[in-house]
């Protein structure tokens, strides 16, 4: 049988594959879509970020800050998250009709290369059908992995696919990790009333973010009656099979919590894709290796998502996704991946955009950071939102705005405006001459902005060194 032949043919319909898709098209290719599921979207849409953002939506709803998250015990998860299968219908319904209106092919199954141009495509009726592309794309997502020392029953001991099947909200969770997905759930379930604990190898969580951010969100998350451990390797963990999950750290100590979220890293979806055939071959990671662009060893196969690795998330996927068909077709890319925002989805959220203290030093040799706390905006007071931070980090003339880093509720919708101003070259006063809609937290960049012209004003009126040392 002959193949289908298409111009690009991308495997998965997740933010990556999705993007890469209708990009494709929009530049006059003919494009297929495979997916193994029945529903386009993948893991972000029916088991990730739209059901994780859901739930914390429904613990904001349901808790105020002056009740310390406190619910009634025996609360059903479901009763918190019962709008979600609305949500998953609606997004993925219109995923599919701007796939469909855009003339993209979204064809069902598992595919796997029988050549580096080939693949099989396999439906769930047992029928198979052949696909030629001229550019393969590479965006099958990731699954949780499942630690061999560590048992999980999807019951009690549970991972991020599986966290959202409990029946009721457990008394007590230990959750294992403290990437973004641990620290979402973790600080969700706590402002729950839920008594959660953290555990990691590292000194503190989020260990690629801003020191400063990420130890506001610690506090907040310790208010919230959370309770984070750094620096303990896991020494066993597994249900006793009577009434509690056992942890046991390196250092002889115990933790025992009615339930356990294990969320130590994901594993790319790769297995049933007989890369070698592809000419491909994993890192020692377990990831799909790719260049700056996201292009494979073999030239026309790229590569983009949680396949590839960290970050991992879906607004960076999205990214790679777009760039990767601009690349390989020779379009102009657009603004640089490293002006693109991290949102993390915590409680209180954390954003960042651009370069933190530590990158900007080594670039520059020389910084000024400025500070707003959200309780020195009326927006803050008057929400009730008053443990935020919004920093931003400038040049050492103070001029240049290098990077923007915020935690407090609103602060994954706060960082756009930075992200605007570091793609368009504006400078730290900007945001001082600006009118800002009075109360809102975004006058928190004024604030900011004028820390920074106040620190710059006092480098330039103290004395030479020269003087100094005399």
């Amino acid at each position: 049988m002959s193949a289908e032949r298409f111009d690009v043919v991308v495997i998965g319909s997740g933010p990556a594959g999705q993007k890469a898709a209708i990009q494709a098209v929009k530049a006059g290719r003919t494009v297929a879509l495979l997916e193994r599921e029945a529903a386009i979207g993948g893991n972000c849409v029916h088991r990730g970020t739209i059901p994780s953002k859901t739930l914390r939506a429904a613990a904001l709803r349901a808790t105020t800050p002056l009740d310390g998250g406190q619910l009634a015990p025996n609360i059903e998860v479901r009763s918190l998250t019962c709008q979600l299968e609305s949500v998953i219908a609606a997004h993925a319904d219109y995923m599919q009709r701007q796939m469909q209106r855009n003339g993209v092919a979204h064809l069902p199954g598992r595919a796997r290369f029988v050549s580096p141009h080939e693949l099989a495509l396999r439906s769930v009726d047992g029928s198979s059908r052949t696909l030629f592309g001229d550019l393969i794309v590479i965006a099958t997502g990731s699954r949780p992995r499942e630690p061999r020392e560590i048992p999980i029953d999807h019951e009690n001991v549970l991972d991020s696919d599986s966290i959202l099947s409990m029946i009721y909200l457990p008394r007590s969770l230990t959750v294992l990790g403290a990437g973004v997905i641990a620290c979402e759930y973790a600080s969700i379930f706590a402002r729950l009333g839920v008594d959660v604990t953290m555990i990691d190898s590292g000194p503190r969580p989020l260990r690629f973010a801003d020191a400063e951010i990420v130890d506001r969100f610690v506090a907040g998350f310790s208010r919230n009656g959370g309770r984070f451990i750094g620096g303990r390797k896991i020494a066993s963990a597994a249900w006793d099979g009577i009434s509690a999950v056992r942890t046991v750290l390196d250092d002889g100590s115990e933790v025992r919590s009615e339930k356990m979220l294990v969320a130590l890293g994901r594993v790319a979806n790769v297995e049933v894709l007989n890369l070698a055939a592809a000419g491909l071959t994993m890192d020692d990671r377990g990831q799909v290796p790719v260049d700056e662009n996201c292009r494979t060893a073999v030239p026309h196969i790229y590569a983009v998502g949680d396949v590839i690795g960290p970050p991992a998330l879906a607004s960076t996927s999205m990214e790679q996704g777009r760039r990767a068909i601009c690349h390989a077709l020779g379009l102009p890319p657009g603004h640089p991946p490293e002006l693109s925002p991290i949102g993390i989805y915590t409680i209180p959220e954390i954003a960042t955009v651009g370069l933190d203290e530590g990158q900007a030093l080594e670039r520059h040799g020389a910084i000024i950071v400025g500070r707003a706390r959200f309780d020195e905006v009326a927006r803050g007071q008057i929400g009730g939102i008053t443990d935020g931070l919004l920093k931003l980090v400038a040049d050492g003339s103070g001029r240049l705005l290098l990077g923007a880093h915020i935690v407090g509720e609103g602060a994954t919708e706060l960082i756009h405006v930075a992200q605007m101003a570091l793609l368009a070259g504006v400078g730290i006063d900007a945001f001082i001459e600006n009118i800002f809609n009075f109360p809102t937290l975004a006058e928190a960049y004024r604030v900011a902005a004028l820390d920074v012209a106040e620190q710059r004003q006092a480098v330039a009126a103290a004395p030479p060194a020269a003087d100094r040392a005399a």
